[in-house]
C-alpha cells in the first residue's frame, strides 16, 4: 500500500491495484461495472464523491441504508458519543433493549426481536427458525427474491445473481435447494397450487413485500392479503423480508404500508443507521425457539453491536420525527416525470416504484414490469449504456439494471429537478438503441 501513500491514484489505478488483491476488485460483485467502478473519496448529504474528482447526485445509497443520505450529523454525533463508551462488548447492552422496543413499537406482528449482523444473517435464521417451529423441511421463495447469499436461498435469485448471469451460484451443493420451492411474484394461484401439491411438508414461505433486488416491482392486485390468506389456510408461515422496504414505505414498513401482518419479520438496512446489523421478529411462541430458550441455535460475537444500535436508533428517532411523507412525494414525483419522458422520448421502457423507491426498465414495448421473467425480459446492456450516460452527467444509479434506486432526506428539490432534467436529456438519445 506504500505506492497509495506516495501518489495519489485515480479510480483506473485503484481499480487495477484492486483487482491484485480481491476477485473481481470489488467487495460485492453488485459494485463491478466495465470498464471499472469509481472510487468514493467521501461522501456528504445527497452527495458522493469520487477519488477523480467528480461530484455525483446520489441515488445508490449503499443500496437502500442511507435513508437520511451521508453522514448524517446527529446520527454521526451519537455514535461518536458511543464510541467514547466502547464499540464491542460481547455483553448484553440497555441500548439493545430500546431499539428493540422502537421496532416492536412500529410492528404489531413482531412481539420478540433477535439481532444479527446482516440481512443474509436474518434470513437464514429466520429460514432455520421456521424450520424448526414447524417440524418441516420445504420453503417457499420469489423468483428472483433476494434474500442473501447464503446457499438455500441461492436460486433464481435477485441482485448481483441476476446481473452477472448466474442465478445458481457454483458451489451450491444440489441437497442445498432441494427443499427450496419457488412461484412467480404478483401470482397468488402458482402459490397456491404449490402449496397445495406440498401439503404438510412447507414451513414458510419467504417474500419480499416489495421485489427490491429486480426492481423495485410492488404487490399489485391484493396480492401480499391473498398471499397471507393463503399462508394461513395452509398452516404455513410468512416470513416479510423487509430488509429493504422496513422503516422506508412507512415506519411499519410494508407490513404498515399495505396492511398485512407477518409471521416472522427480517429488517436490516435502515434499522442500522448506516452500519451492519439485520433483525429476526416475530410471534413469541414462534420467537422463544431461538437459543437460550429453545432449541433452534443462533449466535454471533458482533451481534447487538453497540455502534450498529446506536446509529439506527437514532436513525428512528429522526424518522419519527420527519415522517416519510416528503420522501415518498419525491418517489412519486421522480416516477411520474420519467414515465412523462419515456412517451415524449419515444423511448420503450416504463418505470416502477413505489414510495421512495423507483428504477426505469427498458422492457420490451414498454411492458409493465411484475415479475422476475418480465424483469429478465429487459434490455440489460442498454440499461448499462443509459448508467453510463446519467454518471458522465453527475447522476450515480445502481449500475445494474436489477437494482432499486433509493432517495434520502437529504435530497433536495434542487436535486430532483436536476435529475429529471437529466433523465431527459439522456433518454432523448436512447430511441430504438
Amino acid at each position: 500500500m506504500k505506492v497509495i501513500e506516495e501518489r495519489k491514484m485515480n479510480s483506473e489505478n485503484l481499480f487495477e491495484l484492486a483487482s491484485k488483491y480481491m476477485p473481481g476488485g470489488v467487495s460485492s460483485p453488485v459494485r463491478a461495472y466495465k470498464p471499472y467502478p469509481f472510487f468514493t473519496a467521501s461522501a456528504k448529504g445527497s452527495r458522493i464523491y469520487d477519488v477523480d474528482g467528480r461530484e455525483y447526485i446520489d441515488y445508490c445509497l449503499a443500496y437502500g441504508p442511507l435513508v437520511l443520505g451521508h453522514g448524517n450529523e446527529e446520527v454521526k454525533e451519537a455514535v461518536r458519543e458511543q464510541l467514547e463508551h466502547g464499540w464491542l462488548y460481547g455483553t448484553p447492552h440497555e441500548k439493545e433493549i430500546e431499539l428493540a422496543k422502537k421496532i416492536i413499537s412500529n410492528y404489531p406482528s413482531v412481539d420478540l426481536v433477535r439481532f444479527v449482523n446482516t440481512g443474509s444473517e436474518a434470513t437464514m435464521a429466520g429460514i432455520r427458525l421456521a424450520r424448526g417451529f414447524k417440524e418441516r423441511d420445504k420453503i417457499v421463495k420469489i423468483e428472483g427474491g433476494f434474500h442473501g447469499a447464503h446457499d438455500g436461498v441461492l436460486v433464481k435469485a435477485g441482485s448481483g445473481a441476476t446481473t452477472h448471469g448466474i442465478p445458481d451460484s457454483i458451489g451450491v451443493p444440489a441437497d442445498s435447494v432441494i427443499n427450496t420451492l419457488q412461484v412467480p411474484f404478483n401470482d397468488p394461484e402458482a402459490l397456491n397450487n404449490t402449496l397445495e401439491k406440498n401439503s404438510g411438508d412447507v414451513a414458510a414461505v419467504i417474500i419480499e413485500p416489495v421485489m427490491g433486488n429486480v426492481g423495485p416491482i410492488p404487490p399489485q392486485d391484493n396480492y401480499l392479503h391473498e398471499v397471507r390468506k393463503i399462508t394461513s389456510e395452509s398452516d404455513v408461515l410468512l416470513i416479510l423480508d423487509e430488509v429493504i422496504t422496513g422503516f422506508r414505505l412507512a415506519l411499519g414498513g410494508a407490513q404498515e404500508f399495505y396492511g398485512v401482518d407477518a409471521d416472522l419479520t427480517i429488517l436490516g438496512k435502515i434499522v442500522g443507521g448506516g452500519f451492519p446489523i439485520g433483525v429476526l421478529g416475530g410471534r413469541k411462541e414462534i420467537m422463544e425457539l431461538i437459543a437460550p430458550s429453545g432449541g433452534v441455535y443462533q449466535a454471533g460475537t458482533f451481534s447487538g453491536n453497540p455502534v450498529s444500535i446506536t446509529a439506527g436508533l437514532k436513525t428512528i428517532e429522526i424518522i419519527e420525527r420527519e415522517g416519510l411523507g416528503k420522501l415518498n412525494e419525491f418517489g412519486a414525483r421522480m416516477q411520474t416525470a420519467i414515465s412523462e419522458i419515456l412517451v415524449d422520448s419515444g423511448v420503450e421502457g416504463c418505470v416502477s416504484g413505489v414510495g421512495s423507491m423507483f428504477k426505469i426498465f427498458f422492457s420490451p414495448s414498454g411492458k409493465e414490469v411484475r415479475n422476475y421473467a418480465d424483469a429478465l425480459s429487459c434490455d440489460k446492456n442498454k440499461y448499462l449504456r443509459f448508467f453510463h450516460s446519467m454518471l458522465s452527467a453527475g447522476i450515480f444509479l445502481p449500475p445494474s439494471q436489477f437494482e432499486t434506486n433509493f432517495i434520502s432526506f437529504a435530497h433536495t428539490d434542487a436535486d430532483i429537478e436536476r435529475t429529471i432534467e437529466v433523465y431527459k436529456e439522456n433518454l432523448k438519445h436512447f430511441r430504438g438503441r
